[in-house]
């Protein structure tokens, strides 16, 4: 049954529609369609190997290929239950992601992206250690990436920049795939937060994590859409929203300024006393301009910074908004 949505819901429960679902595994879909089938056939390995019943979430972000006719074809015969959700456009993975947490039914949810490039077992384990009470959330470490070198690099720079300046708490090779308790995940959606990151976010609650190390395996289909722009774009979301840095360096070039232009000013005074200035007032005026000028346009744009987040905030607008959802329950 096709039921149209204009917002994303408050969690589900595990026992929806009348289906008990102990796992849940969300993966957002965006130009996907030639890895929906062995990424189908991933699911239900994965399926087969936990203790319980196993739900796929996916949610197709206003993907421009043929993603979601795949899935409606190749679901009714899976052997999976899942739910197939579909934006009304194009949000970014990380409200799709908010999206499918928000409808996952699971007392376990794992994230992971529908590229194939996460090996499966990952997500076996993850689901293992949560059922076990050793954690709230598990994150994949990544040990070794078989990424062409050019986006390697700008992958190894973004977390860097990340673990230095924002979080040093994030693993080196940064966060691509997790899984946390039902808690966990209600506790993300009640952070509605406009331009923020998702992974900064899943740190900031904190809660009892754990991490498990694995191999990035490589890509055969496809670029990766984690383009350097959207890097950039995060690591300043994420600068404004978690860190007063900004600000910080703000009072330092203040501070520094000020120093400075007193320096310059005791110069310029002895100078003067010594008739070494043959244009009185010129030089100390253009120190002031200059100093002030570069204070005032630097200050107006960090602090830019933070009000246009505050306004976007403020507007309450939803990250994501669902155009369809389907239940398939499907027989083995």
């Amino acid at each position: 049954m096709l039921l149209p949505r204009f917002d994303c819901p408050a969690a589900k429960t595990n026992t929806d529609q009348g289906v008990s679902v102990r796992y849940s595994i969300v993966i957002p879909v965006y130009g996907n369609e030639e890895t929906i089938e062995p990424l189908i056939n991933q699911l239900r390995a994965i399926s087969d190997q936990l203790d319980g019943a196993m739900e796929s979430v996916f949610v197709v972000d206003g993907s421009p290929d043929n993603s979601m006719d795949r899935l409606m074809v190749l679901l009714p015969d899976s052997g999976l239950e899942s739910q197939v959700i579909s934006h009304s456009r194009n949000f970014g993975s990380f409200p799709a992601i908010r999206t499918g947490l928000s409808w996952a039914r699971g007392d376990y949810i794992g994230v992971m992206a529908a590229d194939l490039q996460e090996p499966p077992q990952l997500m076996v384990e993850f689901f293992r250690s949560l059922s076990a009470a050793q954690a709230d959330i598990a994150v994949g470490r990544r040990v070794t990436r078989a990424d062409p070198a050019l986006s390697s690099l700008a992958s190894r720079t973004f977390w860097g920049l990340y673990r230095r300046v924002i979080n040093p708490q994030i693993p080196q090779g940064g966060v691509d795939v997790f899984a946390c308790t039902q808690t966990v995940a209600s506790q993300l959606l009640e952070l509605n937060e406009a331009h923020s990151f998702l992974i900064g976010l899943l740190y900031w609650i904190g809660f009892r994590r754990i991490e498990i190390p694995y191999e990035r395996l490589p890509r055969t289909v496809g670029t990766s859409g984690w383009t350097f722009r959207k890097r950039v774009g995060y690591l300043m979301d994420s600068l404004f929203s978690f860190t007063d840095i900004p600000i910080k360096m703000l009072g330092a070039v203040g501070g520094v300024g000020a120093v400075v232009t007193t320096v310059a000013a005791i110069v310029v005074l002895v100078a003067w006393l010594a008739g070494g200035i043959t244009s009185p007032g010129y030089t100390p005026l253009m120190l002031v301009i200059l100093l002030s000028t570069f204070m005032l346009l630097g200050g107006l744009g960090i602090v830019g910074a933070y009000v246009h987040r505050t306004f976007e905030n403020t507007k309450e607008r939803p990250i994501a908004i669902v155009m369809s959802h389907e239940t398939i329950s499907s027989g083995a």
